[in-house]
């Protein structure tokens, strides 16, 4: 089931929204506002999420309180890779939160927290173990970003890619099991919490791991997935089979759904990270999925209420 849907992804993160375009954030604010009162209208028992910020920025989600925006979800939610990306030690995951549960009241959810296989195997086994220790019962939800290492065959959805260097290159290590299907050290560590933490696990369009991906999930005792559906792909031939596919087989756990990625003949620039010309048409593929795979049922939408 569908319990969560996630308005973008990383946000105030120049690979997924531009500020250059967008430099006082009042369009993503706007955005913001449309697709939260959309999602509500399909389904109010679906808890709203900011997208999960990076890097974790307390003046980003009070700039867009001052847009009036907060009003439109119920949860905020933070993304962080201290051992990858940021330039934070791990050991200040409490400190991070605690920055931002002093600008908000809502809720903090950490829906993407990684540590990567790049430097070495062993990294990642510690990077699973602290992570557990430090944010299970410290938040309501916890999402280890990935089962899968990336193909580095697919390429990374960033900027400036390959000119990033090595922090390019670690998206192609992030997950507990290997390109090739094989299982890394840390798969086993995360099998100590799977029912406490989440994955976060995109699909690409058609992806040929999704079966392999539930298989792994149910033989771990994984509960909580976030996954997405790409506003841009949903202009690719067939794309609500694929959805329908996807949605079907993820039926069983319960789901935070991210809507993100402009596509490129709607966007201000053509480009993924470009706000659309007309925010209202993310807002109402929001409410077309949701309405899609989160049905209103009356009792769930009264209790909501």
């Amino acid at each position: 089931m569908i319990e969560a849907a996630m308005i973008w992804n990383e946000p105030n993160n120049k690979s997924h929204w531009d500020p250059a375009i967008d430099p006082d954030w009042s369009i993503f604010a706007d955005t913001v506002r449309r697709a939260g009162a959309a999602i509500r209208t399909a389904n109010p028992a679906v808890a709203r999420v900011l997208g999960g910020m990076s890097p974790i920025d307390p003046s980003w989600i009070q700039r867009l309180d001052g847009h009036g925006c907060l009003g439109a979800v119920d949860v905020i939610a933070v993304h962080g890779f201290p051992l990858d990306w940021n330039l934070w030690s791990i050991h200040e995951w409490p400190a991070k939160i605690a920055e931002i549960e002093a600008v908000t009241d809502k809720p903090i959810w950490v829906t993407e927290v990684g540590v990567g296989s790049f430097g070495a195997e062993e990294v990642q086994v510690f990077g699973v173990r602290k992570t557990a220790e430090l944010l299970l019962g410290r938040v309501p939800q916890v999402f280890w970003y990935s089962l899968f290492d990336l193909p580095m065959e697919w390429g990374a959805t960033t900027r400036h890619r390959e000119a990033e260097g090595s922090s390019y290159y670690r998206h192609f290590h992030m997950g507990l099991i290997r390109a090739d299907g094989t299982p890394k050290p840390s798969l086993d560590e995360y099998a100590k919490v799977a029912g406490e933490m989440g994955l976060m696990q995109w699909f690409h369009h058609e992806d040929p791991r999704l079966d392999d991906a539930v298989t792994w999930m149910k033989r771990l005792g994984t509960r909580k997935l976030r996954t997405g559906l790409s506003w841009a792909d949903s202009f690719r031939p067939n794309a609500t089979d694929w959805f329908d596919r996807q949605m079907d087989a993820l039926a069983e756990f319960d789901v935070t759904l991210t809507f993100c990625f402009t596509p490129e003949h709607l966007g201000l620039e053509p480009h993924h990270t470009s706000p659309a010309r007309d925010p209202q048409q993310f807002a109402d593929f929001c409410g077309w999925a949701i309405d899609r795979y989160a049905p209103r049922v009356p009792a769930q939408v009264a209790a909501a209420e």
